[in-house]
Parts: C-alpha cells; structure tokens; sequence
C-alpha cells in the first residue's frame, strides 16, 4: 500500500520524506490556510520534496470553476492531482479535466456508488472517508471493501486512496483489504513506527553493550 501524509506542513512533509516510505499528499483547503505563505509556493515545495502525486483541491463549486482551477493546478507542476468533491458538478468537472488528461483525486466519497460514478467520469483516485463514517456509526471501513470490491469487478483504472484514516489500525485495516493507498495525518504516520517493546529492546541491547565495554575495558587496566 502506498502511504500518502495528509498535510500541508512542510516540516511534517519534509520530517516523513526523510524516512524514504512516503509516495505522495493530499491537501485540501483546511491544511493549506493553517500554513503561513503563498498556497502556491508551498504546493510547488511539497512537490520538490516529495516526487509522487500531491493533491491539490479546488474551491470552486460548479463545473466550469473546478475546470478552471484544475487546469491551474495541474499546470503548476507535473505531480499535481486535481482534486474535485463528489457532486454533480464534480462528476462533470472529472470528465473533462480526465479527458484533457489530466488527474482528478475525487474527494468526499461516502458511498460505493459515488465511487462508481467517479471512476466512470475518468477519475484517478476516489478518496472513502473511513474516519467521518465512523463518527457516525457508520463502519467506513466497509465502504473502502465495497469499493475495491466493484473496481475489481470492473477492472477500473482507479486507486482507492483510503482517507481519513485516525489511527495506526485504520492503517492496517485499510493494507489487510488492499487499498492502493492510505492517506494520514503526520501523527499517525508516526505512530506505525512505534512500539513500546521495540524501545525496551533497544534500550537493553544498548545497556548491555555499555555494561560489556566497561567490563572489558576493566579487564584490559588490570
């Protein structure tokens, strides 16, 4: 499974580019006003640090808007993804940006039927929110096996970014179903290294490697 970090921080960015795992990001309007900066020159920073998709939202909401900003996106930088929502508006905005073959990420996917539209109208990624369909007992994780399930079906070209994700087992849970992709905060991404027995491992062999070398060197002054 791919690892996307869902950040505008480049700090974060940088800090999880630096660790060789991360493939790409997705940022939305949200992440990108908590930045100080020009939105563009932070997108074209992302894009020199980490070399694979970065997803860039539109704010427009009929079609003809996302297709203007989307051309606008994707002409910053050969690894932008336009990323449009999941409307009407949306649906006729993907079809065109595909058909100029360009990328479209389409977002707020809820359910397996937005999904279907979205890779019939030529999108690259659909994007289920697993986490906001858990905040309302709703198991978002159902919805990402659903999709993988009709793209299978239908051999779509078509990568489930699973988005959302809270915590390490949306993670797991998301690799176990084979989702292309899992999109997350810096966080969590932070929280698949760690475990507590993996410290305390550590934390002995380097003890016990000081304990020897003082006793050799002991030995040696004798």
């Amino acid at each position: 499974m791919k690892i996307f970090l869902d950040t505008a921080s480049l700090t974060e960015i940088r800090e999880g580019a630096a660790l060789g795992v991360v493939d790409g990001v997705t940022t939305n309007p949200t992440l990108l006003a908590k930045e100080s900066g020009d939105p563009e020159e932070i997108l074209l920073e992302i894009c020199r640090t980490v070399d694979g998709p970065i997803s860039a939202e539109v704010v427009a909401t009929d079609a003809e808007g996302m297709v203007r900003e989307g051309r606008h996106w994707a002409g910053l930088h050969k690894n932008i993804v336009v990323k449009c929502p999941c409307t009407a508006e949306g649906l006729k905005a993907t079809k065109i940006l595909s058909g100029e073959g360009r990328r479209v990420n389409m977002t707020l996917i809820f359910s397996p039927t937005q999904a279907l539209l979205a890779a019939k109208a030529g999108a690259r990624f659909v994007s289920p929110f697993v986490g906001r369909l858990d905040d309302i007992s709703t198991p978002g994780m159902e919805l990402v096996a659903d999709i993988l399930q009709i793209f299978e079906n239908y051999d779509f070209d078509c990568e489930v970014l699973a988005a959302s994700l809270r915590h390490p087992m949306h993670v797991v849970e998301a690799a176990k179903m084979g989702a292309h992709i899992g999109t997350m905060p810096y966080s969590v991404f932070a929280g698949l290294l760690k475990h507590p027995l993996t410290d305390i491992g550590l934390k002995r062999f380097l003890d016990d490697w000081e304990k020897a070398k003082k006793e050799m060197g002991a030995k040696a002054s004798r």
